[in-house]
């Protein structure tokens, strides 16, 4: 059995029922993928945040490739931060960034980057101390701290340096300007990445088609409940279907839901420091209102990343320019703006109509677009969308996952099994390596993605 058919467990289910098992899979969702879906609204497509395929996993990406085939489209990444009312290309470019500051400010960069290298440095432990060591404090302040704190919710002194170690390492600002003048081995972001003509659905379904053509099924909209357990194993799983509650037995259990849940539903329940572990492993939660706009170009890029106080959304995705069969209509755009907060909080409680409000003033607002343009909006909510790297995240997490690591037939997998920030591909291949470990491999999913290089950096 399997709990949840994002990325994780569609690959767990395709390489089970490629080996002969019967695989059932639990997802809470109409949709499947997870928070790699695509949703569509009255024609048009939105991806809840946009996922680029780009992967060094040859696995992986012949896997794709064999599912969608002729269905991808190569496309080139455009993307930009809006900082003080200007936009600047991501990643950096040094001539653009030296042109809009001026030259005494680029004077005052440099020299922040080179104080920062010159002083006795310590391993850096906090989310500001990383960036600051590898951009300078100057930097650092003007196009990293206002949208880390946007999307975290925490002061970056607060946030775990792991975070950046894993997704941006290997890029600093010497290697931006080594990329810039062309030396050799210098690392920068993928210029280029592949994408489904009608978005990242296609993928997830047709994996799940090919499991289920090998004899395993899926249940949609349903949530597990209860884990129940004995002497090291798990023997039966309760979920509700529609309000009523049905138990079923399995050999094994691969779980991609967050492990504070997984942990809640185990019966018997587990010590109480487990559960208080579990509790302090934090997650954002993500809204993202999707606009369509009676306009056909709004902007170049795929995404912006919006560093600008004044306003709440955090990045803003232009689906038009992933893929144009995203958009029915040739006169109309549509963007997803998206927010990012915890559950309860203020703009979580907002209503679906005040969000739309929200969007299509702050779009204005921006200079991006009229709100006259703007002819309909809906609302897609994540609960879970990141785990949170909280400075002291690691230490609860060794606690959770020596417990959990006890059960023999119990795997947990995927960005929330493991509370860990992959992208796709690694948590696909996560699920792919939890089926093998079922067929009687040992592959330790705690230290995928462990080379701590982002997934979308090239070496030039």
């Amino acid at each position: 059995m399997i709990i949840g058919a994002g990325p994780s467990g569609v690959g767990a289910m395709y390489g089970l029922s490629r080996a002969g098992h019967s695989v059932l899979v639990i997802e809470k969702n109409k949709q499947i993928g997870g928070i790699a879906r695509t949703e569509n609204h009255k024609g048009f497509l939105f991806d809840v945040g946009g996922h680029r395929f780009f992967t060094k996993n040859e696995r992986v990406d012949s896997l794709w490739r064999d599912m969608v085939g002729n269905q991808f489209l190569n496309v080139n990444r455009i993307s930009s931060i809006f900082y003080n009312g200007r936009y600047f290309r991501y990643p950096l470019k040094p001539l653009e960034v030296m042109t809009k500051f001026g030259l005494w400010e680029s004077v005052l960069v440099a020299l922040s980057y080179l104080r920062s290298h010159l002083a006795v440095q310590k391993e850096p432990v906090s989310l500001e101390e990383w960036l600051s060591y590898k951009f300078g404090l100057r930097l650092y302040q003007r196009f990293f701290q206002k949208y880390s704190e946007k999307v975290w919710g925490l002061p970056c002194h607060e946030i775990a340096s792991d975070w950046a170690s894993q997704r941006i390492n290997g890029l600093s600002l010497l290697q931006v300007v080594s990329n810039f003048f062309g030396k050799v081995g210098a690392k920068s972001l993928i210029e280029s990445f592949y994408y489904p003509v009608c978005g990242t659905q296609t993928m997830w379904e047709r994996f799940v088609d090919a499991s289920v053509e090998s004899g395993s099924s899926i249940l949609r909209e349903c949530c597990v409940e209860n884990v129940f357990h004995e002497n090291g194993r798990v023997y039966e799983v309760g979920y509700s279907e529609k309000g009523n509650i049905r138990n079923v037995q399995c050999g094994f259990l691969l779980s991609s839901m967050p492990i504070p849940h997984l942990v809640n539903s185990l019966s018997p329940p587990p010590p109480r420091n487990i559960k208080q572990a579990s509790q302090e492993l934090k997650f954002r939660s993500f809204i993202q209102v999707g606009l369509i706009l009676k306009q056909s170009d709004i902007f170049p890029d795929q995404w912006i990343y919006v560093h600008d106080p004044g306003v709440k959304v955090g990045r803003i995705q232009n689906f038009t320019n992933w893929s144009r069969t995203m958009v029915p209509d040739p006169e109309c755009s549509s963007l997803g703006m998206e927010y990012f907060c915890d559950m309860g909080d203020e703009l979580w409680s907002l209503t679906d109509d005040e969000l739309i409000i929200l969007a299509t003033k702050e779009i204005e607002k921006l200079g991006i677009a009229k709100e006259a343009v703007i002819i309909d909006g809906f609302i897609i909510r994540e609960p879970y969308a990141y785990p949170v790297y909280t400075i002291n995240y690691m230490k609860h997490l060794e606690v959770v996952k020596t417990y959990l690591n006890q059960f023999s037939n119990l795997i947990t997998m995927g960005r929330n099994g493991l509370h860990r920030y992959n992208n796709m591909d690694h948590a696909m291949l996560t699920g792919l390596l939890a089926a093998e470990n079922v067929l009687g491999e040992h592959h330790d999913l705690w230290n995928v993605n462990e080379e701590k290089e982002y997934l979308e950096i090239k070496s030039s």
